[in-house]
This record gives C-alpha cells, sequence and structure tokens, in this order.
C-alpha cells in the first residue's frame, strides 16, 4: 500500500513512515491522557481545597467553643472569687450588725430599769421630810437623769450606726445576688458550648479523614501525570534517537552516492580529457601544417615583391642615367 502511495519501495522509507505513524499515535494517545489526568487532579485539588475550607471553618468553630469555655471557666472563677470577697465583707456587717442590735437591745434593758429606779427616786424624793434623805435621794435622782440620757443617746448612735451597716448588707447582699445570677447565667451557657466543641470536634475528625483521602486522591493523579510526562520524554528522546540514526543512514547514503558520482565524475572527466587532449592534438597538428603553408606562401610573395622591387629600380637608375647624357 505505501508503495502504490508513495511509489518507493525503500525500505527504510517505509521504515521511517511506520515509525513516524507510530510516534503521532502514540504522542496523541498521551496527550489525550494528559488532558484527561490534568483534569482529574485539577478536579482533586478543587475537592482537597474545599475540604480544607471545611475543616478550617470547623476547627476555628471548635475553637471559638473551646475559647469560650474557657473564657466562661475564668468567669465564673473570677466571679466565684468576687462572691467570696462579698460574702466574706456580708458576714463581716452581718456579724456586726448583729453586734450593734445587740448592744441596742441591751441599752433599752439598762434603760427601762433607769427609768424604773428614776420612778423609784422620784417618790423617796417626795415622801422623804429629812433634809440629808432629801438630798441624797435627789443626787441618785440626778446621777439615773444622767444615765438615762447617757443610754438615749447611746441607743441613737448605735441605731445609726445599725442603719448604715443594715444599707451595707442590703447593698453586698444586692451584689452578691447579682454575681449568683452572672454564674447561673454563665453556668447555663456552658452545655451549650460543650455541644458545639464536641460536634466540632468529631465534624473535624470526619473531615481530617476526608481530606486526608482527597490529598492522596490529588497525590496519586499527580504521579500519574508525571509518570505520563516522563514517558513523553522517553518518547521524544526515541523520536531523537531514531531521527539521528536516519541521519547518520542519510548521510551513510549520501557518502556513497557522492563517491560513486566522485568516481563517474572522474571517469567522465578522464575521457573528456583524453577527447580534448586528442582534438587539442589534431588541432595542433592542422595548425602548423597551416601555418607552414602560409609562411611559405608569404616567402613566395616576398620574394616576388623583392624581384618586382629590384627590377623597378633597376629601370628607375637606367632612366635617371639615359637622362643625364
Amino acid at each position: 500500500m505505501l508503495i502504490l502511495l508513495t511509489g518507493k519501495s525503500n525500505h527504510d522509507y517505509i521504515h521511517n513512515l511506520t515509525d513516524q505513524f507510530l510516534f503521532i499515535q502514540s504522542l496523541a494517545s498521551l496527550e489525550k491522557l494528559v488532558i484527561k489526568l490534568r483534569q482529574k487532579k485539577q478536579q482533586a485539588t478543587t475537592l482537597r481545597k474545599k475540604s480544607e475550607r471545611q475543616l478550617q471553618q470547623i476547627r476555628s468553630v471548635e475553637r471559638r467553643s473551646s475559647s469560650g469555655l474557657h473564657s466562661i471557666d475564668r468567669k465564673i472563677e473570677s466571679e466565684k472569687e468576687d462572691a467570696t470577697d462579698v460574702s466574706g465583707i456580708l458576714n463581716q456587717k452581718t456579724s456586726q450588725l448583729e453586734s450593734i442590735e445587740r448592744l441596742v437591745v441591751a441599752a433599752h434593758e439598762r434603760l427601762n430599769s433607769e427609768k424604773e429606779a428614776l420612778s423609784d427616786a422620784e417618790q423617796k424624793l417626795e415622801f422623804t421630810t429629812n433634809i440629808e434623805e432629801k438630798q441624797y435621794a435627789q443626787s441618785q435622782l440626778n446621777t439615773i437623769h444622767d444615765r438615762i440620757q447617757e443610754l438615749e443617746f447611746e441607743i441613737k448612735n448605735r441605731n445609726k450606726t445599725a442603719k448604715k451597716i443594715a444599707e451595707d448588707v442590703a447593698k453586698y447582699n444586692e451584689i452578691k445576688s447579682k454575681i449568683s445570677t452572672k454564674i447561673q447565667k454563665q453556668s447555663k451557657s456552658k452545655p451549650s458550648l460543650r455541644e458545639t466543641m464536641s460536634t466540632s470536634h468529631k465534624a473535624a475528625e470526619k473531615f481530617v479523614k476526608d481530606l486526608e483521602q482527597k490529598t492522596r486522591a490529588e497525590e496519586s493523579a499527580a504521579k500519574a501525570l508525571d509518570k505520563v510526562h516522563s514517558n513523553l520524554q522517553i518518547l521524544f528522546a526515541k523520536k531523537r534517537k531514531s531521527s539521528k540514526k536516519r541521519k547518520s543512514v542519510k548521510s551513510k547514503t549520501a557518502k556513497k552516492a557522492t563517491k560513486k558520482k566522485s568516481k563517474t565524475f572522474k571517469k567522465a572527466t578522464k575521457k573528456k580529457s583524453k577527447t580534448a587532449k586528442k582534438a587539442t592534438k589534431k588541432k595542433s597538428k592542422t595548425f602548423k601544417k597551416a601555418t607552414k603553408k602560409k609562411s611559405k606562401t608569404f616567402k613566395k610573395a616576398t620574394k616576388k615583391k623583392s624581384k618586382t622591387f629590384k627590377k623597378a629600380t633597376k629601370k628607375k637608375s637606367k632612366t635617371s642615367k639615359k637622362s643625364r647624357k
């Protein structure tokens, strides 16, 4: 078929055509495979990047949940410390208030006793006729009045202090209540954060496995692509080697043809040179003959002219002599 198409029956030429046809087929097949593997690798890379983004998002949620839990724990711990401090102050204030209240109660009891003593002293003073007894009763009455005034002043001051401490107790109770409310709210938010963290952690583990799978798929596609590229390099190397071999064969054939042509040319040149030499010799002989012939003719003409000239000269000399006579 190749002979009919090309009109050539050279086996090397047919072999070269076959090699070229196979090379083109292999190249086309590998190029298709390269395109397919590149698409596969690109898809694997896209999926891998998507998994990485999803994993980052899940881990970000997990980190936020963990950070939130730690923050809540720190806040609860801080609030508990504040509550402890407030409780300490509250206990101190409550103890002070109770102590003052007990002192006020005792002062009231003493005041009532003094008031009873005052009543007795007034009666004694009223019914006593002796001047000394009256003076003594008056002295006791004055002393009782002073003690009553002192007790009333003490009760008044202690009530003021108790009122102020009671206000402090109410304030610290309110602070303690607010702290307890904060701790309760923060404690309530912990379970949801724990659940979010646990869910995120499980999802992250799932996405890690998925990412590993997609990374392996990408690496596999990359290796397959590298292998095809390597096969392409090998194919091109074989092509270059084959081309060099063909060029070498052609150069050898060309050298042989050149040598053959050179021999043929040398033979033809020798033949031409012999023919030329023969023609040259023949021409040389012909030229010599013509030259000899021309030389003889020239000599005869020269002799003839010389004789004619001599005759004319003699005739002229004879004529000149006669004219002189």
